[in-house]
């Protein structure tokens, strides 16, 4: 059974750090990308980042690129997303998902999603 489980969300100031984990199992790391979403109040779900399942390739959407970096450890089937410089506009639920293969940025590629977690970015 494919499970992706999201953890790391909180509460943090303008400028601050957070490092999400995507603790997953069900499938394997080397065969599926896995791709961080967020989703603020009242706006559609945009992609964040991925990773990709052969050759662990990373991706980043322009507002995040230099601030986010995506990570994974294969030996326990866990993906991160170390968030700095946090801003208030990064304030949304954020979701890990899984795709075969590369995967990409639409919501549509992605097959099984986490639950989400809260990162909220506040002075």
């Amino acid at each position: 059974q494919v499970q992706l489980v999201e953890s790391g969300g909180g509460l943090v100031q303008p400028g601050g750090s957070l490092r999400l984990s995507c603790a997953t199992s069900g499938f394997s790391l080397d065969y599926y990308a896995i791709g961080w979403f967020r989703q603020a109040p009242g706006k559609e779900r945009e992609w964040v980042s991925l990773i990709s399942s052969s050759d662990g390739g990373a991706d980043y959407a322009d507002s995040v690129k230099g601030r986010f970096t995506i990570s994974r450890d294969n030996a326990k089937n866990t993906v991160y997303l170390q968030m700095n410089n946090l801003k208030p506009e990064d304030t949304a639920v954020y979701y890990c998902a899984t795709a075969w293969g590369r995967g990409g940025s639409g919501v549509n590629e992605y097959d099984y999603w986490g639950q989400g977690t809260q990162v909220t970015v506040s002075p």
